[in-house]
């Protein structure tokens, strides 16, 4: 079979050495201060569930809504609340937050711990077990699962895509969920498969993996799944490319995977899954990422939703120096930080710790008119038009050549010669935009 190959992008060093480590626990030391926003997701906050001075235990539900576009949050230790405020989040946003005083008991809370048969249950059951256990998209956007697992009537799915590509460089956290439970991802795909008993399924993963592609292929009995390599490019891994690449399906302007007839889970997402029916646990640890030239143990690590990136940091040795640059994500797409007392959320997927020699940006030069940035631009937009736009705040002209499509994967600003803050511009215009409909 011929590699899937993406039309357009770039290949930047991948710097993937942390590949070669396995994913260590960490569990929050007694009297850490744990953190829980009660915004981990897209859609309507949560409302907190307790009260200052409240004891809590691990597995306590401690935030939820009522809306449909939401999804319930646990506490993850056991404990006391000592505060309800407002706190920073890795999205640079601020959210109302849960604290706890770690007590160093674990405790657990009886509810949790009862697996379930989902092939004995009906759709809505299955949708309500997801939702109930806070199950959202953990590849970093976040939209809660059961809603995406809940097509309008109407729209035909035929394919489940596991996006399991891990583009971005630095990022490796994918990599090893697969390598160490790789068994749990098909029996968590199996509880989608069951939602939807006519669909294929494709897990998506880049060539660059070899390991990772043969483990899953070595174990996989479904003649309904396939594992497919795809040819490493970045942003492989974005819902629209990835759809294109697979498939040859374009996703509308404006429009979602389920328009072009898929649903796109993140490969840590079916772990979720695997693990509210296998093992009845709700979401409380992410595996993530910790890497850069400033840190003394980079790997990957499995640590508890609520715990801060400082306590993490401290917990696998501290640090070789003060950081240049800190940033929540991948170097193309995350978000820059200025601080490590933010906590570890459901959509956190790594820490890069970076010097000054890894996160240095060259001065901007005058645009010369290469169109390199045409070239690589994976929706096939002209970013040296929408910069000047921005630049200009002329918003008729930015949504006229579709700037709104934009899906601000830093292509266009990494292959720049004159290192314009193409992506940069293109994302504070469409935040703008958006927050004028809000």
């Amino acid at each position: 079979m011929r590699k899937p190959a993406m039309k357009r992008g770039v290949h930047p060093p991948e710097n993937k050495g942390t590949s070669r480590e396995p994913i260590k626990y960490i569990l929050p030391k007694k009297g850490d201060m744990m953190i829980y926003p009660m915004s981990q997701h897209i859609g309507v906050p949560c409302e907190p569930l307790v009260k200052v001075g409240d004891s809590v235990l691990l597995g306590e539900k401690i935030g939820d809504s009522e809306k449909m576009v939401s999804s319930p949050i646990y506490a993850t230790v056991s404990g006391v609340v000592t505060d309800i405020k407002p706190c920073l989040t890795p999205s640079g946003r601020f959210s109302q937050s849960v604290f706890i005083e770690n007590d160093g008991e674990l405790n657990e809370t009886p509810s949790i711990n009862s697996p379930v048969n989902y092939r004995k249950m009906n759709r809505e059951d299955i949708l309500g077990r997801i939702r109930e256990a806070g199950v959202v998209g953990l590849g970093g956007a976040g939209f809660p699962t059961h809603v995406k697992l809940n097509p309008p009537s109407g729209k035909i799915i035929d394919t489940i895509l596991v996006n399991a590509a891990e583009c971005e460089p630095y990022l490796t956290n994918d990599h090893r969920v697969i390598l160490e439970e790789a068994s749990r991802v098909l029996l968590g795909l199996d509880v989608i498969l069951h939602l939807f008993p006519y669909t294929r399924a494709i897990i998506a993963i880049e060539d660059n993996k070899p390991d990772a592609i043969a483990k899953l292929k070595e174990i996989n009995k479904s003649p309904r799944v396939s594992v497919v390599g795809m040819k490493t490019m970045y942003p492989q891994g974005a819902e629209k490319q990835l759809i294109q690449t697979c498939l040859g399906r374009e996703v509308p302007s404006g429009g979602f995977p389920m328009d072009a007839g898929c649903i796109v889970q993140n490969v840590d997402t079916i772990i979720a899954i695997h693990r509210a029916f296998f093992r009845g646990r709700p979401l409380m640890r992410k595996v993530l990422t910790i890497a850069g030239g400033a840190v003394k143990n980079p790997g990957n690590y499995k640590a508890r939703l609520g715990m801060t990136y400082a306590a993490l940091i401290e917990a696998i040795g501290g640090l070789k120096g003060e950081p240049y640059k800190l940033v929540q994500g991948g170097p193309m797409m995350g978000v820059a930080h200025y601080t490590l007392d933010v906590p570890i959320v459901k959509t956190s997927s790594s820490l890069l710790l970076l010097t000054h020699e890894e996160a240095m940006i060259e001065k901007e030069r005058d645009c010369f008119r290469c169109s390199k940035c045409v070239e690589s631009c994976p929706m096939n937009l002209l970013p040296l038009n929408l910069n000047q736009y921005a630049i200009r705040s002329e918003v008729e002209k930015f949504m006229k050549n579709n700037g709104m499509d934009c899906m601000e994967c830093g292509c266009c600003t990494y292959i720049c010669p004159a290192k314009r803050h193409l992506s940069q511009s293109i994302s504070f215009i469409r935040r703008e935009i958006l927050a004028t409909k809000l």
